[in-house]
């Protein structure tokens, strides 16, 4: 049986697909190959570089919007997300731009692929924001290649123990302990965090090198869609957005 978390946020996401989508679903599909929410262009950070003829997973694909920008690219993408809901706005996009990308339902906790079959592994606020690391982490080095990459983007540690649950902004004080991150329940979602000293030791003990951590620092005049979320001024002053990009090594160690 499925985690208490993973029901919690697949019952969550099948109610606010429509909602999400709504709100963010153009934005995402008109900036595809972009990180974060003020949707920075992979092209001007190289977290991915060219992805011609390679063989892309998107955990958490939502509507498949980058999934579709990896397709464009020339990969071969193929998205799972744990919301049926999400899935049907995908098919629905794709099918309506004539895009054809596999689709799965499913958990990144548990994911329903051979090892070592892709080249790239992506997440944009997606099951890595709202799955269990411990889990998540070591199921996508297993499905990668030697060689392969890594990148996921999700609300850095900042931004966690910044959040006032009263307001529920962000804003100067420190409301959480940073040794004690672990997840956090909003009521209605279930999200993951870890201190990055963690991160990086699971990385190592799944077999993955880290190659970038880049702070998504929104440029002036920047603009989202995601009107929750840290305003631009504090984004500007301090990390709201992490994206890590880490690989896992050709060489087998002895």
């Amino acid at each position: 049986m499925p985690a208490p978390h993973v029901r919690k946020n697949r019952r969550f996401w099948d109610r606010f697909a429509s909602e999400y989508q709504a709100l963010h679903g153009e934005r995402l599909a008109a900036t595809a190959r972009a990180w974060g929410i003020w949707r920075i262009p992979d092209d001007e950070i190289g977290a991915l570089g060219a992805l011609g003829g390679k063989d892309v997973l998107e955990l958490g694909c939502g509507a498949a919007q980058w999934s579709a920008g990896a397709a464009e690219a020339g990969g071969r993408p193929t998205g799972i997300d744990l919301s049926a809901r999400q899935l049907r706005h995908a098919r629905r996009r794709l099918n309506k731009n004539d895009v054809s990308i596999p689709l799965v339902q499913g958990s990144a906790e548990e994911l329903p692929f051979r090892d070592e079959s892709f080249d790239v592994v992506i997440s944009d606020h997606g099951a890595i924001s709202f799955a269990d690391p411990a889990r998540t982490i070591p199921e996508a080095a297993r499905v990668l290649r030697p060689g392969g990459t890594l990148a996921f983007c999700i609300g850095s540690p900042f931004m966690f123990i910044s959040w006032n649950p009263k307001t529920e902004r962000v804003d100067r004080r420190l409301h959480g302990e940073y040794f004690a991150m672990r997840s956090a329940d909003d009521e209605t979602s279930i999200q993951f965090q870890l201190p990055y000293g963690e991160w990086i030791d699971l990385f190592a003990g799944s077999g993955l090198e880290v190659r970038r951590l880049m702070h998504l620092r929104p440029p002036d005049g920047a603009t989202t869609t995601y009107k929750d979320y840290a305003p631009r001024d504090w984004a500007r002053r301090w990390p709201a957005e992490d994206l890590w990009v880490v690989a896992k090594p050709n060489h087998r160690r002895r």
